[in-house]
């Protein structure tokens, strides 16, 4: 192979990208969107306050009423001994928004049940504070049966909430703050975005491939060049692109995230960074001594440069391996819906990669996170989601050895396949096809 040959492919390919109108608009959308997610959650928190209502109260078990105190949201309005059915098909017209009705007190269980009917669904928030409020009336009179003079008292003195702050030591010794929350979200995020790196760009190697092909252009090329020397330059050229749209997308981001925070002001972000909610998780309040603090001091105690090289260096290979296989299966296809079988096999490491990524934070050294973050079709994807987590050098050395190692392999047979594929027209490649293909070479 020729490297004036293959500079100037990549040139080609790079050139031609960036200037489509594709590239810009993507490139300016993108950044747009992750900085509305920064930002929208915290500006919907704001604006979806459910509507004040009147609740109209039949209280017939005469404990629940007092501790059903109004707030700007809701009203309760005293209307036990009104027939309950009256209420409910008169409610409108009575201005109320919902009828409770509070059962008499079961003798045996000390409790009550509660029973709220409304023509519109109630919200979340109301629903569960009202729950709540019956909840502490059954408590106080369940206290009071005990007859035990101060027992509310000590219950109250009991009962405790406490306020975990995490600290991470260092081999030296320094203690900083650490929250959970955020090698969790920073693990999450880096999974998910070279995940959709390696996918989209490697689709893009299969489009560009296939568009040479259909258009002849091919031919014409492979007159000039060698396969091998256009299927590197196409590849490598697509990987300048992929970095190019990743670093202004980084710079974008960072400058409309901060013309947000200008006009709409700090607390934007620290309410958003305030909660979070993850999969088969409630919603996670950062705890009260940590806030913004403990989320900074977590962030500066990551390995961030480790972080930075290990993205880059999986980003890198982790494209090329799955780019050259890609380029592989693009030759033998006409059409991008040819290639759907073809890539089977392909996406379902990716996937499986993905899937072990989103809940490394749960146990970032088990075996199934382990074994992801060192078998190279899945280790670009997992091991980023470890590395927020601290990562022995050896690992890193060797998940990295063995994927460039993987690469290599991977682009000698897929250069073997490409040099017969992109000259085979007529009907739609198989897996047989390939194999043939890379034993006549």
């Amino acid at each position: 192979m020729k490297l004036k040959i293959i500079n100037l492919i990549i040139s080609r390919e790079y050139l031609t990208r960036v200037r489509k109108k594709s590239f810009l608009i993507i490139t300016f959308v993108a950044p747009l969107f992750m900085a509305a997610v920064c930002i929208l959650p915290s500006l919907i928190l704001r604006m979806t306050k459910e509507e004040a209502k009147k609740v109209a109260v039949v209280d017939n078990s005469g404990i629940a009423l007092s501790y059903l105190t109004s707030s700007e949201e809701v009203e309760f309005v005293d209307m036990t001994g009104w027939p309950v059915d009256s209420l409910k098909s008169d409610m409108s017209e009575m201005g109320f928004g919902a009828v409770l009705q509070v059962s008499n007190i079961d003798s045996v269980t000390k409790s009550v049940s509660a029973s709220l009917y409304s023509q519109k669904p109630v919200g979340v928030e109301t629903t569960h504070d009202i729950k709540n409020k019956i909840d502490d009336a059954v408590e106080a009179y369940r206290i009071g049966t005990y007859e035990i003079e101060g027992l509310a008292q000590i219950m109250a003195d009991i009962r405790s909430n406490i306020d975990l702050t995490s600290y991470k030591i260092s081999e030296d010794g320094r203690e900083t703050l650490s929250e959970s929350t955020v090698y969790m979200a920073v693990s999450m995020i880096l999974g998910m975005a070279i995940y959709m790196f390696i996918t989209m760009f490697s689709g893009m190697v299969v489009s560009s491939v296939i568009e040479e092909k259909t258009s002849r252009v091919v031919e014409v090329l492979a007159s000039s060049v060698k396969a091998t020397e256009l299927m590197f330059g196409k590849i490598v050229g697509i990987a300048c692109v992929a970095l190019t749209q990743f670093f202004l997308w980084i710079v974008l981001t960072g400058v409309f995230i901060g013309a947000a925070v200008s006009f709409l002001g700090p607390e934007v972000l620290s309410s958003a960074a305030a909660t979070s909610t993850m999969p088969g998780m409630e919603a996670q309040a950062v705890p009260a001594p940590s806030g913004m603090s403990a989320v900074i001091s977590t962030l500066m105690d990551m390995p961030l440069g480790t972080l930075a090289a290990g993205f880059l260096v999986y980003f890198i290979f982790g494209y090329l391996l799955y780019a050259s296989l890609f380029a592989a299966i693009g030759s033998a296809a006409e059409s991008e819906s040819d290639t759907q079988q073809l890539q089977l096999p392909l996406t379902v490491p990716l996937l499986i990669g993905f899937f072990i990524s989103f809940y490394a934070f749960k146990a970032p050294d088990s075996p199934v996170v382990f074994w992801g973050s060192m078998i190279p079709f899945t280790s670009p994807i997992v091991m980023l989601a470890r590395i927020p987590y601290g990562v022995p050098g050896w690992e890193l050395a060797v998940s990295i050895g063995v994927l460039v190692a993987t690469f290599f392999v991977c682009a000698w047979v897929s250069a073997k396949i490409y040099r017969v594929g992109i000259l085979f027209f007529g009907k739609k490649g198989t897996f047989k096809d390939l194999l043939n293909w890379f034993k006549q070479n």
